[in-house]
């Protein structure tokens, strides 16, 4: 099988170089055609529309991954149509281009497509209905790529966080050494899922061959607030050496911290279908932070559902 990881330095594209190569030859590209440590890569860059298919065409993959979007929650209401280019267009371009060479595309989507008034984990065929633009644009993007009639898997996930790249985890861990106390927001809730789960779910998928179609919720199991997560990144912090001591955290309303967009107040999501029909084991939340934060670090194998032989 022959992979085209597209966003291959970003935060989920830096461990899926790690998990794909399990299932066959990877082919990273970037925006700039390098990767972090100066090794060139293949250059593609979303927000130039009119050079994706000329690139499907040169590269011939079996599958295409994603893993590239426009991030910026809070500019993205300021750098809307840059929002909608990278997160809308292009993926219905390249979902367009997959259809036409017979290639599959994985690709990445959030839990803001959805009103975050939730009272239960959301599932795959609830009611979306995005709250700003950032969500707006990633619900479009499903929409484009749902449309195109290429053989596709959308997998939404939330509140992402790694070693690497900029996330909650790495802003905790920062600011636990620098400061004696932080307020951390308590009223908003959702399934804190590391990089790493992300990736090797993906691996597991493709390795199994399970077939491209629709949309399927990939998240650590539980939930928590941003508060309990960083209590969590505290004890697990002081635990492995990483600092000497946690900060006193206090729990503050969402309104402490005014942004320009409305964020969701629950972003749980329901992964039976992950875990059920397609057989994926997930840990929960707690686990894989442990994973993430332990001396072991977080290369361990996805548990694919009844399978004792990983652990």
């Amino acid at each position: 099988m022959r992979v085209l990881l597209l966003g291959a330095n970003g935060q989920v594209g830096t461990e899926l170089r790690r998990s794909l190569p399990a299932v066959g030859e990877v082919i990273p590209a970037t925006r700039s055609g390098q990767l972090p440590d100066g090794t060139p890569c293949e250059a593609v860059d979303l927000a130039a529309l009119a050079t994706l298919p000329g690139a499907l065409g040169r590269i011939r993959p079996d599958v295409v991954v994603n893993a590239a979007a426009y991030t910026a929650v809070d500019r993205a209401e300021s750098e809307a149509e840059r929002a909608y280019r990278i997160n809308a267009e292009a993926p219905g371009l390249l979902a367009g281009a997959c259809r036409e060479e017979g290639i599959a595309l994985v690709h990445y989507s959030t839990d803001y497509v959805f009103d975050g008034r939730g009272l239960r984990p959301y599932r795959e065929d609830d009611r979306t209905d995005p709250q700003n633009v950032y969500g707006a644009s990633k619900l479009a993007g499903e929409q484009a790529i749902t449309a195109s009639g290429a053989e596709h898997l959308i997998l939404r996930t939330a509140w992402v966080y790694g070693l690497h790249g900029h996330n909650f985890l790495r802003t905790m861990l920062r600011l636990g050494a620098e400061r004696d106390a932080l307020d951390v927001v308590d009223d908003q809730r959702g399934c804190p899922t590391p990089s790493w789960l992300i990736a090797d779910a993906t691996a597991s998928l493709l390795g199994a061959d399970v077939p491209a179609n629709g949309i399927v919720h990939l998240v650590a199991t539980g939930e928590t607030s941003w508060h309990g997560f960083a209590q969590a990144i505290f004890e697990d912090a002081v635990a492995t050496g990483r600092l000497e001591h946690a900060p006193d955290l206090r729990p503050v309303p969402s309104s402490h911290y005014p942004t320009p967009v409305r964020r969701p107040a629950y972003s749980v999501l329901d992964t039976l279908r992950l875990q059920g029909t397609f057989g994926v084991g997930l840990p929960h939340w707690r686990e894989a932070l442990a994973r993430t934060m332990g001396p072991r670090g977080p290369q361990r194998p996805v548990r694919r559902a009844g399978d004792d032989s990983v652990s």
